[in-house]
C-alpha cells in the first residue's frame, strides 16, 4: 500500500512539473512573439513616421520651386534704358530676349551716346544708363553705381584696300595725334590718311583716348554721331581709319592687328590686345535697391541666359 502511495504521488510530482515546464514554454514564446509584434509595430511607425518627413520635405521643396518659378511670370511694367550707340546690339538682344520670356514687360532703348545716358538715369529720366567707358569719379560721386555686363574690344579699322595689318601701339598714337599723317610712314602705300573718330561724349571716344592716354589731344578728319555712321565713313573713304566696337566688325571695313594681335575675344582675355573697355549699364543706387523690374533685368543679364546673348552679339562675359 505505501508502495502504490508512493507511485502515485510521483507520476502527480511528474505530472505538475510538466505542467510547470508546457506553462513556462507557452509564456517565453508569448513573451517573444510579443517582443517581435512590438518590434515590428515600432519599425512601421518610424518608417511612417520617415515617409511623412520626406513627402513633406518634397512638398515643401516643390512648392519653393513654384514660387521661385512663378514669382517672375507676375512681372508688368516697362524699363527705359538710354546710352551708348556701341551697347545698340547687345541691348537690342537683350530686350527682345526679355520681353520673349516675360510678355508683359516692355524695355526701351534709346542710343545717344554714354554721357547722354548717364546724365539721364543721374536725373532720373531713365532706369538704366549704359555706358560703353568706366563712370567717372564725379559719376560715382553722385550715386550712380557702375554694373559691368560686358567687356568689349575697341577695333581699329580702315577701308578694306589699305595694305597696312599691323600698326604698334605708338604708330596708332602718332596717327590720332597727327604727328603720323600719311600710311607710307607705317609701311603702306603713299597715301594721307584721314582720321576719323567719334563725337565728344561717347564712350567708345573716351575709353579710346584714355587708353591711349591721347585725351584732347585728336586731331580728327571727321567727327561722327554713331558707331555705324564711322563704318559707314571709313568703309567708303580710301585712307580712312577708324574705330569702333567689336561687335559690329564686319567685311565692309579691314580690322587691324595692334602689336601683332587681332582683335579678339581670345587675345582680349590674354592681354596681348590691349584696346577693350567695359559696357556698364548703370542705374541710380546699387541694383539692389532698384525695382523688382530692373532686379529681374540684372538677374536675367548674369544668368546662363544672359551670357548667351553677351556671347551672341561678340561680346566677352563677365562674373557678377
Amino acid at each position: 500500500m505505501r508502495k502504490n502511495s508512493t507511485k502515485a504521488m510521483a507520476v502527480i510530482g511528474s505530472t505538475v512539473l510538466a505542467m510547470g515546464m508546457l506553462a513556462g514554454c507557452g509564456s517565453s514564446a508569448e513573451e517573444t512573439t510579443a517582443a517581435a509584434t512590438t518590434a515590428a509595430a515600432t519599425t512601421a511607425a518610424e518608417a511612417e513616421t520617415e515617409a511623412e518627413t520626406s513627402a513633406e520635405a518634397a512638398e515643401e521643396t516643390t512648392e519653393a520651386a513654384a514660387e521661385e518659378t512663378e514669382a517672375p511670370a507676375d512681372l508688368s511694367g516697362s524699363i527705359s534704358m538710354v546710352g551708348s550707340t556701341s551697347m545698340e546690339k547687345f541691348a537690342n538682344a537683350l530686350a527682345e530676349s526679355f520681353m520673349a520670356k516675360y510678355p508683359d514687360v516692355t524695355v526701351t532703348a534709346e542710343f545717344v551716346g554714354s554721357g547722354a545716358g548717364v546724365e539721364a538715369v543721374t536725373n532720373g529720366s531713365a532706369d538704366i544708363g549704359n555706358s560703353s567707358r568706366n563712370l567717372t569719379d564725379e559719376e560715382k560721386a553722385a550715386g550712380i553705381a557702375e554694373n559691368i555686363v560686358a567687356i568689349d574690344g575697341i577695333a581699329v579699322v580702315t577701308d578694306p584696300s589699305n595694305t597696312v595689318e599691323d600698326l604698334t601701339k605708338q604708330q596708332l598714337t602718332d596717327i590720332y595725334t597727327g604727328t603720323i599723317t600719311n600710311w607710307s610712314e607705317v609701311g603702306g602705300e603713299s597715301m594721307p590718311i584721314v582720321v576719323v573718330g567719334r563725337e565728344a561724349g561717347s564712350g567708345t571716344r573716351s575709353a579710346f583716348e584714355e587708353l591711349l592716354e591721347i585725351e584732347d589731344a585728336c586731331k580728327y578728319a571727321n567727327e561722327l554721331d554713331s558707331t555705324g555712321a564711322v563704318m559707314a565713313k571709313v568703309a567708303s573713304t580710301p585712307g580712312a581709319i577708324g574705330y569702333v566696337s567689336l561687335d559690329v566688325l564686319d567685311d565692309t571695313v579691314k580690322a587691324l592687328k595692334l602689336e601683332g594681335a587681332e582683335p579678339t575675344e581670345e587675345n582680349i582675355k590674354a592681354g596681348s590686345y590691349f584696346l577693350s573697355r567695359p559696357f556698364v549699364m548703370a542705374t541710380k543706387g546699387e541694383i539692389a535697391e532698384q525695382n523688382d523690374l530692373v532686379k529681374a533685368l540684372f538677374d536675367y543679364i548674369y544668368s546662363d541666359e544672359g551670357s548667351e546673348i553677351v556671347k551672341s552679339v561678340g561680346l566677352i562675359t563677365v562674373e557678377q
